[in-house]
């Protein structure tokens, strides 16, 4: 333990040395240590990034708003930030190492388990404000506390088929999902909207296009040949939409569509619009047979979070921890 503490004490002086020599330079310190874990440092730094992606607003707008909620933020991030070092240690010491194969095979497992598309995740994460790169180190880090559990902890975690069945019952409106639809497009363009003579030469190129898809001709070399509308290089490919996100027109051309189909040409003032439904999901709730392996990993993470817990707060006791404020 003395050890731990000239170790400690000898980071903080440096770090502190590097941040005094900062700040004479800046005007101001723009990073701080806030504690120190055995030999590894929390800066203040990682405090208020961790704080921020918890809580969704910098640290210093929620201490304006809050003091006590920010005060009790901060201790709970601390906290945690510890308890991750402490694990990082672990980690080190015992030489655990995930592959970026083991990475991709976890976040294939969590699509599958979600019914969800890469598409669907990307969206997921934007709509969180995170990246792909991010999560994947989310997933790495997840897999290395994963087999440290594995190597520390002995006892198996045991899931009952009831507590899965109960989970689903109890959480049915966290398995419905929205309906989708993934559309592509050929779009001929009309130059001039008041000539009559254009008009039926594009309805009849329209019709004559549509008979060739019924032939069987490739839907996607015929937007790259004829069309003048969005993605047209990539086949009139435009994309997943939820159903929520369509205007009332192309709702209405694509309500009695199923995935291959492919509508009559749709006359506008601008030219004549050809669609596609590539793939048609309805939504609604998902059976526990579908869901069922989602809710598993659910459970097990509870479990494997209760253990970590019991196993760090042990460590915790052994380990040399300072804060400062």
């Amino acid at each position: 333990m003395k050890q731990l503490k000239a170790i400690a004490s000898l980071i903080l002086l440096f770090i502190g040395t590097i941040l005094l020599f900062h700040s004479s330079v800046s005007g101001e310190i723009c990073n701080r240590v806030v504690a120190i874990v055995n030999d590894e440092v929390v800066t203040l730094y990682e405090l208020n990034t961790r704080m921020q992606a918890l809580t969704g607003i910098p640290s210093e707008q929620l201490k304006n708003r809050s003091e006590e909620i920010y005060l009790k933020t901060r201790q709970k991030v601390l906290d945690d930030l510890i308890d991750q070092k402490i694990g990082l240690e672990k980690i080190k010491e015992l030489e655990i190492k995930v592959t970026a194969k083991e990475i991709d095979q976890a976040v294939e497992r969590i699509k599958a388990d979600n019914q969800l598309t890469q598409e669907d995740l990307l969206a997921e994460l934007k709509k969180q404000g995170g990246n792909y790169e991010s999560y994947r180190e989310s997933i790495k880090k997840e897999l290395e506390r994963i087999q440290l559990i594995n190597y520390e902890v002995k006892s198996k975690i045991i899931l009952r088929e009831e507590e899965i069945e109960e989970y689903y019952n109890t959480h049915r409106d966290e398995f419905t999902s929205e309906g989708k639809v993934r559309l592509a497009l050929i779009f001929l363009k009309q130059e001039d909207p008041a000539d009559r003579n254009e008009a039926r030469a594009l309805y009849q190129k329209a019709q004559n296009i549509v008979s060739m898809i019924k032939d069987g001709k490739n839907f996607a070399d015929l937007a790259r040949k004829f069309s003048n509308g969005p993605g047209a290089n990539e086949g009139g490919d435009l994309g997943v939409f939820k159903m929520s996100e369509l205007n009332p027109e192309m709702a209405e051309i694509i309500k009695d569509l199923s995935a291959g189909e492919v509508s009559k040409p749709v006359i506008r003032p601008y030219g004549i619009k050809i669609i596609k439904v590539e793939e048609k999901d309805g939504g609604g709730e998902k059976s526990l047979e579908q869901v069922q392996n989602a809710i598993r990993t659910i459970l097990y993470r509870k479990e494997l979070d209760k253990k970590y817990s019991a196993w760090i707060k042990e460590l915790r006791k052994k380990a040399y921890i300072k804060i400062i404020f």
